[in-house]
């Protein structure tokens, strides 16, 4: 029988190249080795976005996203996190079992503290537990996450020990699959490519939005005029030639080196290799767009087969727990 896998994302804003790199193209894969859930997590987005007006578009835009780089609804279950509404009552109840010291270890709410000081909610600070809910309700046995969320996860396994000893053997301690994600850098060559940053090139993107905002990018801050040699080892836009021009690779390192490409040039040659590389997932994504019963149909269904094994899981949480 082949192990479940459950992974989410918030639909905070539209989804980026770093987005589609780091996690969609894994998320398809999986399909041929795991039974896959794969869910918008709009609960978890409201933690830190105060204006709801473009949340149902982004949601929308996710999901076709899925769709388009090739996640099959037949073979996973795809759905909006609050149409099955048991995940709130289980994030609840194992609420009762987390110790708050726990909470306020996690080092990303104490980021998040930093990031927005006037919305340190209730609901930030619960995040871990709520995420918890979502893997276990589903029976997620794996969860494919980068290095740097292993200690999110081993706080949710820790949930599950401590809820399974004082009420016996109930939810599965999900395990981590470690993947590769690669860390995207910034158009403004900041850290990391974000998705409400402005710095990001959007999967929804035309070639020729794409090719302006490429246009912007930060390269090598040592070549000042076109012909000093290029350092392409720390420039972003050859960062991203390594996903997007593997077979011209060498070739582009070469010619900046030498001062034989320029920065324009070489922008340039970035946005037509990753337009094409996009073409077809672009050409997807518009006759997605054109169907949005078809999109309304693919969650529906989603959650009510998610519904199914969350009403299952939830009726032996309070079973255990002696609640009904």
């Amino acid at each position: 029988m082949r192990k479940r896998v459950f992974s989410g994302a918030r639909p905070t804003a539209r989804q980026h190249i770093g987005n589609y790199l780091g996690a969609i193209q894994n998320y398809v894969a999986l399909q041929d080795e795991y039974d896959c859930i794969y869910c918008v997590v709009d609960i978890h987005a409201l933690t830190s976005m105060e204006d709801t007006s473009q949340l149902q578009e982004y949601i929308r835009e996710i999901v076709i996203d899925w769709l388009a780089a090739g996640m099959d609804p037949e073979r996973s279950i795809i759905f909006v996190q609050s149409h099955v509404p048991e995940v709130m009552e289980l994030h609840t109840l194992l609420s009762m079992v987390t110790p708050l010291s726990w909470l306020m270890r996690v080092p990303t709410f104490k980021e998040k503290v930093k990031q927005q000081p006037e919305n340190v909610n209730c609901g930030l600070v619960g995040y871990p537990v709520l995420q918890t809910a979502d893997i276990t309700l589903y029976k997620g046995e794996v969860v494919p996450i980068g290095e740097d969320q292993l200690p999110h996860l081993e706080l949710a396994r820790e949930i599950v020990r401590r809820f399974n000893n004082q009420f016996g053997n109930t939810l599965i301690e999900p395990v981590a699959k470690l993947t590769s994600f690669p860390r995207i850098v910034g158009l403004d060559g900041s850290d990391k490519m974000g998705k409400s940053t402005g710095n990001a090139i959007e999967l929804a993107a035309t070639p020729q939005e794409t090719e302006e905002k490429i246009m912007t990018a930060v390269t090598d801050p040592a070549r000042r005029y076109r012909n000093d040699p290029g350092h392409p080892e720390v420039c972003n836009v050859y960062s991203l030639h390594s996903y997007f021009s593997e077979a011209q690779l060498a070739e582009i390192y070469k010619q900046c080196r030498s001062a034989e490409i320029g920065c324009v040039d070489c922008k340039k040659l970035l946005a037509e290799h990753l337009n094409a590389s996009l073409q077809d997932l672009r050409e997807k994504r518009a006759e997605l767009a054109a169907k949005p019963q078809h999109i309304a149909e693919v969650l529906a269904d989603g959650a009510q087969r998610a519904r199914v094994i969350a009403q299952e899981t939830l009726s032996k949480v309070k079973q255990n727990m002696k609640l009904i």
